[in-house]
């Protein structure tokens, strides 16, 4: 049996769990200076749920198998932290949870990640978005999330159709 549903504060374990497990795809492909270990730690996640990310779950007979993040940022959408286990990927489930969150919002949706992760970018271009042009990424990066400078230098962002640049 597999359900969406929205996760609580007892999902957190799970959810770092899958996050690093996850991120795992990252090492060796985004600047190693980016990387570290664990790729989230424990505080890092509670803060970005304290700042307005509601994650989402793709549950898999009882279990989390899949999570993805949507933040309000106003006059937009954030897709934050969008991670699949490892063992489970490449089964729909990412495609799945964007479209579920997809229904949660009626505003534009911008999804930022690693310019070296060309699957990312893939899953999200094939998902219905666009890439940005590296002047509107940069533009974007520092108005709606909160990354060092390096990371805005290292990554992309991509809009759904309701993007009006």
């Amino acid at each position: 049996m597999t359900r969406i549903r929205g996760c609580g504060a007892e999902d957190v374990p799970q959810i770092l769990s899958i996050i690093n497990d996850a991120a795992q795809a990252y090492r060796g492909i985004i600047p190693a200076d980016r990387w570290h270990e664990p790729y989230m730690p424990l505080p890092e996640l509670k803060e970005q749920i304290a700042h307005g990310i509601a994650f989402s779950g793709y549950e898999r007979d009882g279990e989390l198998v899949g999570v993805m993040g949507i933040q309000d940022k106003g006059e937009v959408t954030l897709i934050r932290h969008a991670y699949v286990k490892t063992s489970q990927r490449r089964a729909g489930i990412g495609a799945r949870l964007l479209k579920h969150l997809e229904t949660l919002t009626n505003k534009p949706v911008l999804i930022g990640t690693w310019a070296a992760a060309a699957w990312a970018i893939r899953f999200y271009e094939k998902n219905g978005y666009r890439l940005l042009s590296r002047p509107e990424t940069e533009r974007l990066s520092r108005k709606y999330w909160t990354i060092p400078e390096r990371q805005i230098e290292t990554s992309v962002v991509l809009a759904n159709a309701r993007w009006k640049a």
